[in-house]
């Protein structure tokens, strides 16, 4: 059966749709699992959303995607985040990127061994603890996947540890569906080139804090934007895009609303907002970033177009 860090990926269920002659009669049904809870899971299939009553489902189990992206594609993409999401501090190993910045958030504060690291991959993870003793904090690699399955290996012999899977989401901003149209007297999504002192208050109670670093991280590409949605004179909702990798990618991050104010529409209509954006900018795809654990975020994005690009993990060394 499924577990919760099935959620994002590409699935098959078999369910029973009825009784005939006292056997069961069954129905398959494939697409990307958006939820999962006690009772019932929910697919994204092409033919729309499917929920599904647990005490219905005969099988279910993850399958592989329709198309794996190439080595390209990933190295790609993972240097476009690299440049959304600017470490302080960076040097390179080889082809690799060494990045910190204070402990804020594990993209800053990872190595990326994407491409050659001029070295035999033990040597390289032994030059990477190094920079990070260097730097006083913990060695951490961020491993996109299957790409760095050999390092993930290597780590996996060293006794590393894993924070939880990442999903790096993609689509095609001209798929995106039309904006729905914001109930009368909803307050505007406001784009800023600098985030206001309230937003930063925001982005620091979800990130446990903001050190000078991470303000180098939010603020230190050469085109981003900050969206600010205010209700009586209060900030209820935020977040960040930006335009890397040549002007193709249009990047979203630190999408969040406060509690009062969710289930009102307000994170779509701060997407929207920041894709209106990156399109006059010029940019052709979105991606983001989300935990595989966090199914409503998940279940959002994949309601604007989102599908699973290709995960990540962050390795942790040992103690």
């Amino acid at each position: 059966m499924l577990r919760q860090q099935d959620v994002g990926h590409r699935i098959v269920v078999r369910r029973i749709v009825g009784i005939r002659e006292g056997r069961p009669l069954f129905s398959d049904a494939l697409g990307e699992l958006v939820e999962l809870t006690e009772t019932h899971l929910t697919l994204a299939t092409t033919q729309g959303r499917l929920r599904v009553p647990v005490t219905e489902v005969h099988r279910a189990k993850r399958v592989p995607p329709t198309r794996r992206p190439t080595a390209s594609a990933v190295i790609e993409l993972e240097l476009a985040s690299d440049e959304a999401w600017p470490a302080a501090v960076r040097d390179r190993l080889g082809d690799w990127l060494l990045r910190s910045a204070a402990g804020w958030s594990g993209r800053a504060n990872s190595a990326l061994p994407v491409g050659d690291p001029d070295r035999p991959l033990p040597a390289a993870l032994d030059a990477v603890e190094r920079w990070y003793a260097d730097q006083g904090q913990p060695a951490m690699v961020n491993t996109p996947l299957p790409l760095a399955a050999p390092v993930g290996a290597e780590l996996d012999a060293r006794g590393w540890g894993s924070r939880p899977p990442v999903l790096v989401q993609t689509v095609a901003l001209a798929a995106l569906p039309p904006a729905a149209s914001a109930p009368a007297g909803s307050p505007p999504v406001e784009l800023a080139a600098a985030p206001s002192d309230d937003w930063l208050a925001i982005a620091a109670g979800r990130k446990g804090g903001l050190p000078d670093a991470a303000r180098h991280v939010l603020t230190a590409v050469d085109r981003v934007r900050f969206a600010h949605v205010y209700a009586d004179g209060t900030l209820v909702a935020i977040g960040r895009g930006t335009v890397t990798g040549r002007g193709r990618w249009l990047g979203l991050s630190l999408i969040e609303v406060v509690p009062e104010a969710r289930r009102r529409g307000l994170a779509g209509r701060v997407v929207r907002a920041l894709v209106d954006w990156g399109v006059a900018e010029g940019a052709t795809h979105a991606f983001l970033q989300v935990e595989q654990r966090n199914t409503a975020a998940v279940t959002l994005y994949r309601g604007l177009g989102f599908t699973t690009h290709h995960t990540y993990l962050t390795r942790v060394a040992p103690d």
